[in-house]
């Protein structure tokens, strides 16, 4: 499973990043591209020391800057099962015509 599949599959979902700088993100995935920059809507945004909080309506992330990603577990189902089908599908292609 590769992270940006991973990501594109996320979108719609909502995740936390947590940034190299400590601070949190909290939102819905809008859009990712293949370096791993994230739009992110209805962000709540902590602190590297927990104690503020903002409010945001959108949020722009560079990839650079992320440590990790939350990404609720029916994403991570729904992955599973689309590498499952696209190995089926492959195995399928490649013994035709033998």
């Amino acid at each position: 499973m590769l992270p940006l599949s991973l990501l594109r599959t996320a979108v719609g979902h909502p995740m936390l990043v947590e940034l190299k700088n400590g601070e949190t993100y909290n939102g819905h995935l809008v859009s990712c591209d293949n370096w791993m920059n994230l739009l992110i809507r209805g962000v709540i945004c902590t602190s590297r020391d927990g104690t503020r909080f903002w409010q945001m309506t959108e949020c722009y992330i560079k990839g650079n800057t992320i440590k990790y990603l939350r990404i609720p577990d029916e994403v991570l189902e729904k992955v599973k099962e689309e590498v499952f089908a696209n190995q089926r599908k492959d195995k399928s292609i490649s013994t035709r015509g033998r």
